[in-house]
């Protein structure tokens, strides 16, 4: 993925809200959301096997990916980064496992019991527990200053969102912040893209997701249509 939107609230009846958004080459294939790995639910890249972004509905809790910069790995040894998602959700802690075959990334940890945020830029692992607050992960990692234009232009966004009471509230408005709230593909604060590249290629966003997580349960939308606010389908509770 390439923009994690994270709020938490830990005195809320729905302590943490993500919204994540995937952009990739349109070539690449994928399968949507569904419990591909017993007992973890996210979509599946096809070429690797691994995914973006993974949820544990029995532990609340959700592990997500963003690319991020740095030394990229050895290309006779290179991994890819999709097992790490499952990893998280699953609980796991990426500092006990080698890393050295992984391009540089941003993994976030997050569930009622907090949110931890991971950083490997190909030599060393440091990492962030997030505070209660309104949070924005990008290819530059947590951006808690004014310098990027989509966080600057979104964070504000998200913070005074309307946060439901119930799991099967409204979300009509987070649907419509997660699918770039009109803002065009060529204006620079834009989360949803779109690149024609030379070679005839496209890297474009293809999904975005949107998953809470609360004592009582969890809530997973997913949309394939990601200028579309009014195509999220429900992934969690089936």
């Amino acid at each position: 993925m390439c923009t994690v939107a994270v709020s938490i609230d830990p005195s809320a009846d729905i302590p943490l809200i993500l919204t994540g958004v995937r952009d990739e080459f349109t070539d690449r294939p994928w399968a949507p959301p569904a419990e591909h790995w017993p007992g973890l639910f996210g979509g599946r890249d096809l070429r690797a096997g691994g995914t973006w972004l993974a949820v544990d509905p029995a532990a609340r809790r959700v592990g997500a990916l963003v690319n991020g910069h740095g030394v990229l790995a050895a290309e006779e040894t290179r991994r890819s980064r999709g097992d790490l998602p499952l990893l998280a959700a699953a609980g796991g802690d990426p500092a006990v496992a080698d890393l050295t075959g992984y391009d540089p990334f941003h993994l976030l940890r997050a569930g009622l019991d907090g949110a931890r945020l991971w950083h490997w830029d190909g030599i060393t692992l440091e990492y962030d527990d997030l505070p209660p607050g309104t949070h924005m992960i990008v290819n530059s990692g947590w951006e808690r200053g004014e310098e990027n234009d989509r966080v600057a232009f979104f964070r504000p966004l998200f913070a005074k969102a309307h946060r439901p009471a119930e799991l099967d509230g409204s979300w009509t408005e987070w649907h419509g912040l997660a699918t770039g709230a009109g803002v065009p593909p060529e204006d620079p604060r834009t989360m949803i893209v779109h690149h024609e590249l030379p070679d005839g290629r496209v890297f474009a966003t293809g999904s975005v997701t949107l998953v809470a997580l609360a004592p009582a349960g969890v809530r997973y939308h997913f949309t394939a249509d990601p200028r579309d606010p009014a195509a999220f389908r429900t992934i969690i509770p089936e």
